[in-house]
């Protein structure tokens, strides 16, 4: 069989304009309704401006009246502002869902768009390999013998080397097809994962909305609106020393409940080692145990929708060697597991212990680093056990270094004893850097604030007893 000159040159062509083709779709994406997209976003944006000005007015309410002496108009007061507050929040939390879903909406689009270029690509792809086959057959002795002229059989060579550089170039796009691909479906994850968190915290919020109207219809019902009434009421509600004495303070991840003095002295003693106020880290661990309540217990590898319930790259290796190091079996500690609503799974589980540390964090205060092959315990590194003065690894299931890593891990975070630095504290906890100033993630602070308060009392209670 012969190859032709013209037949060479044509394939040659044909595949310079389907490489083009490709390239254009690459680089030039349909605008549909832009105008309106960007209007639509311009509102949900004002809207979410406008109901976050409320929210600090709300906040900055409560802040003043919390400062004027304690009576039935004060307090009433403040649970109408912190309902409000918490109405708000669900407002601005419905906003943000409403953002996220034009954002995954968004995202599986250009999903879509790059699954079908990724299909296109890979047909001239395999259009170019079935050209260069026809090449590949014949050596180059057996062209230059075919043809009448070394005209032609340059031109034979230079189609087939065409042909060679087209396959590269199609090699090269289908990656950066596939690498955007996979960059899109990691945001979309992300995204999809703090959507489902916002509705869990949505449904939450509206409990707790619940919870503080019945608060305030029981304390207007048993006062009559008389300040008298009221004031002997808080007197009945007040836990006495020995009360406090024998109640339980609850810990999540294997903690249970222990005896509230012993909660205080752990605290205290963090507190000592730190600067972190036992009244702020007895209230973080407080809110992490009512907030994790829900979560269950999960073993490390078990299977949750489909994966692992521990983010096997950033985590696992950690935990296992924890596990090593401390000499428990990770097929058997519970640990965290992750958020599945309607049978759908987001994110990962793997929270350990009464302070609820993924492992790669405990691994900052713990003592495991990585050198680039595998991760190792480090005394030099374990600031717990360091400031403890044990001879023994520090242990995220240990109720005393599960304290100290709250409060390490609060004094980086800017806990300075002041209501705005340890609330912006709690957020970082919760939610990171990024996300602790974000409007949807306020309650956690706002809670976390109001169990300082209450625990600072039950404190000043048990130590006057």
């Amino acid at each position: 069989m012969q190859i032709s000159v013209f037949g060479v040159s044509k394939i040659k062509k044909v595949g310079y304009l389907v490489l083009l083709a490709i390239m254009a779709q690459l680089v030039f994406s349909p605008v549909v309704d832009a105008e309106t997209a960007n209007e639509r976003r311009a509102r949900l944006e004002a809207e979410l401006q406008n109901v976050e000005r409320q929210i600090l007015t709300q906040r900055r309410l409560v802040e003043d009246k919390q400062l004027e002496r304690r009576s039935l108009e004060r307090d009433v007061s403040i649970i109408e502002s912190q309902i409000r507050q918490a109405q708000l929040g669900i407002q601005a939390r419905t906003v943000a869902i409403t953002q996220l879903i034009d954002q995954i909406e968004e995202k599986e689009t250009t999903i879509s768009i790059l699954d079908e270029r990724q299909r296109k690509q890979k047909e001239s792809l395999a259009d170019l390999i079935r050209r260069s086959a026809i090449y590949e057959d014949y050596s180059l002795v057996e062209v230059l013998l075919s043809r009448q002229n070394f005209s032609e059989f340059f031109s034979d060579v230079a189609a087939y080397q065409a042909i060679k550089n087209s396959l590269n170039e199609s090699l090269t796009i289908l990656q950066e097809i596939h690498r955007d691909t996979s960059s899109q479906k990691l945001q979309l994850e992300s995204k999809q994962e703090t959507e489902a968190e916002m509705r869990l915290i949505q449904e939450a919020q509206k409990r707790e909305i619940e919870e503080q109207e019945r608060e305030k219809e029981r304390i207007l019902q048993v006062t009559r609106g008389e300040e008298r009434a009221y004031q002997q009421l808080l007197e009945s509600q007040q836990r006495t020393a020995s009360q406090l004495r024998n109640a339980l303070f609850q810990l999540l991840g294997g903690g249970g409940g222990i005896p509230f003095p012993e909660a205080v002295e752990l605290a205290r003693y963090a507190e000592r080692q730190t600067g972190v106020a036992a009244s702020f880290i007895l209230a973080i661990l407080e809110q992490e145990t009512n907030l994790g309540s829900n979560l269950g217990g999960c073993v490390y590898n078990d299977m949750r929708g489909g994966r692992v319930v521990m983010h096997p790259d950033r985590d696992v290796p950690v935990f296992l060697a924890i596990a090593e190091t401390l000499g428990f079996d990770p097929r058997t500690r519970s640990v965290s597991c992750p958020i599945v609503t309607n049978g759908q799974r987001f994110g990962w589980g793997g929270a350990m212990g009464p302070s609820q540390f993924i492992p790669s964090t405990w691994a900052t205060y713990g003592g495991f680093v990585n050198h680039g092959n595998g991760w190792v315990y480090s005394q030099a590194a374990d600031a717990i056990r360091r400031i403890n003065g044990t001879n023994s690894p520090s242990n995220p299931f240990n109720n005393r270094d599960a304290f100290l890593a709250t409060a390490l891990l609060l004094r980086d975070n800017g806990a300075d004893g002041t209501h705005r630095g340890d609330r912006l504290a709690a957020l970082r906890y919760y939610a990171g850097w990024g996300g602790a100033t974000n409007p949807a993630n306020a309650f956690y602070g706002d809670q976390v604030m109001r169990r300082k308060a209450r625990l600072a009392e039950e404190m000043r209670i048990l130590g006057g007893g």
